[in-house]
């Protein structure tokens, strides 16, 4: 679809000298009188790029462009004038025009104006998409009572410049609550620098926080800066504090009690205003006793602690999670939105799935974090979904349950077959989709009830649902 371009202008000739030039271009243009006309043709039209003259009839061009700006911010408007004053471009500069040219205007410099319009246009929507994507990604999924706990506190502590502390096993989500907590503050315009303590080599821990000036190691080139001066003004997460070493955990400290940091090899002091939020898969305070953490630094961290659980003590989030990273990968992927049934996300009932049944997580464990889940499970059934929409399919229970990344096979589904004459009982339930029983079925066979040399003795359903006691 070509861009189309407005003109509003009082003079007849250059209305069809542009609406000439610009339809040969390849743009749809519509042209306007007045600058009432040209506001009701905006709201019908919906230009991608406006071209107003200052000088009206009734309303003028500032005021056009004025209104314009209040009800569409994205509009790119290029002013044009034949008596134009500095103090007239500063003017519509101010209320939002994209460009100022006087006449008579050429071609080139008209054709140019718009498609440097165009193109700001689409960078500034491809911008918010981004963002947008970001945040997505950014969200804490879930609404277990832990999570709603976690918002809360999130929601009380952002806003201070407090220091957080947040504890969990990796893969929990630990550095989506250290975003949440910048984005709840006054920071949030400000940079949000992660850094990986656990990922960076001891010789190097204290260049990659602090910065090094030239020559002050062997491929110091020139002088950069650290994480701390690249967070002044925000937010600076430290993930796996508890793997940094004692040195520079000292360094850290005087950053935090003074504001004050030194690069590697210089002389000079520079104070920053860094919020530090820390995360840990580490009991600091069995490190402190140990002695492999410092203790100043440790109460320094702790000021508001925060404890992110994992999945597998809350299971009622198991379904929003999945359908959240299907969503995700669907659409990096360009393929249709699809849903998720809840047989189709645990193998087991509705109420099950959702946290409400009394054994609900115990009949079938779901990975401890959510990164676990998000690393490869929806993945699959985004890659292998055919057929129908409402998520029912063999193949994406197989890929839920990591039952291998082929197609559905036939008879994964939990039931029993009445024996034939010289034919033996079957039993084919979900968690009887191991490897072998998979190419056995794939194969089209029937698995025998009794267990292989390398196949796991089958439970009793009566002992695994909790109808009867075990032994």
């Amino acid at each position: 679809m070509s861009p189309r371009v407005l003109i509003i202008d009082d003079e007849r000739n250059i209305r069809r000298t542009f609406a000439m030039v610009l339809t040969a271009e390849g743009f749809t243009v519509d042209v306007a009188e007045s600058g009432e006309d040209g506001l009701e043709r905006c709201q019908a039209e919906r230009p991608d790029v406006a071209v107003i003259d200052v000088r009206l009839p009734g309303m003028d061009g500032i005021e056009v462009l004025r209104r314009l700006r209040e009800h569409d911010t994205e509009l790119p408007v290029i002013m044009i004038s034949g008596h134009g004053t500095i103090a007239t471009a500063v003017e519509a500069t101010r209320h939002g025009a994209f460009d100022f040219i006087e006449k008579p205007l050429s071609k080139e410099r008209l054709l140019v104006a718009i498609r440097n319009a165009l193109d700001r246009r689409d960078l500034g929507r491809e911008v918010r998409a981004l963002r947008d994507k970001v945040k997505r990604r950014a969200l804490m999924v879930g609404e277990s009572m832990p999570v709603q706990a976690i918002r809360e506190q999130v929601r009380r502590v952002g806003p201070t410049g407090a220091r957080v502390l947040i504890t969990g096993e990796s893969g929990t989500g630990k550095e989506l609550v250290a975003r949440a907590v910048h984005d709840a503050s006054d920071r949030r315009a400000k940079p949000f620098v992660k850094v990986n303590c656990a990922a960076i080599p001891e010789e190097l821990i204290e260049s990659e926080l602090f910065g090094a000036v030239k020559g002050a190691y062997t491929g110091a080139t020139q002088t950069r800066d650290g994480k701390f001066l690249q967070a002044d003004g925000g937010t600076l997460f430290l993930d796996e504090i508890g793997d940094m070493s004692l040195k520079a955990q000292a360094k850290v400290l005087r950053a935090l009690q003074e504001g004050e940091i030194e690069r590697v090899g210089g002389n000079e002091t520079h104070k920053v205003d860094v919020r530090v939020v820390a995360a840990t898969n580490k009991d600091l305070a069995a490190e402190v006793a140990a002695g492999r953490f410092r203790e100043d630094l440790y109460f320094r961290l702790n000021v508001v602690p925060v404890h992110m659980p994992p999945l597998r003590e809350r299971p009622g989030d198991i379904t929003l999670l999945a359908e959240h990273f299907l969503a995700a990968y669907l659409d990096e992927n360009g393929l249709p939105q699809r849903r998720l049934s809840d047989s189709a996300l645990l193998g087991a009932p509705a109420a099950a799935v959702a946290g409400q049944h009394p054994r609900a997580g115990q009949r079938r464990r779901a990975p401890g974090h959510p990164q676990q889940r998000r690393g490869h499970h929806p993945r699959r059934p985004g890659c292998l979904w055919r057929g129908r929409g409402d998520g029912n399919s063999g193949a994406c229970r197989g890929a839920l349950h990591g039952h291998g990344d082929g197609p559905a096979r036939p008879g994964c589904g939990a039931r029993r077959r009445r024996p034939g004459r010289g034919t033996p009982a079957v039993r084919e339930e979900p968690h009887r989709c191991g490897p072998e029983a998979g190419r056995r079925q794939c194969l089209g066979r029937l698995a025998p009830a009794r267990p292989g040399p390398h196949e796991p003795a089958q439970e009793d359903p009566a002992v695994r649902t909790g109808l009867r006691a075990r032994g």
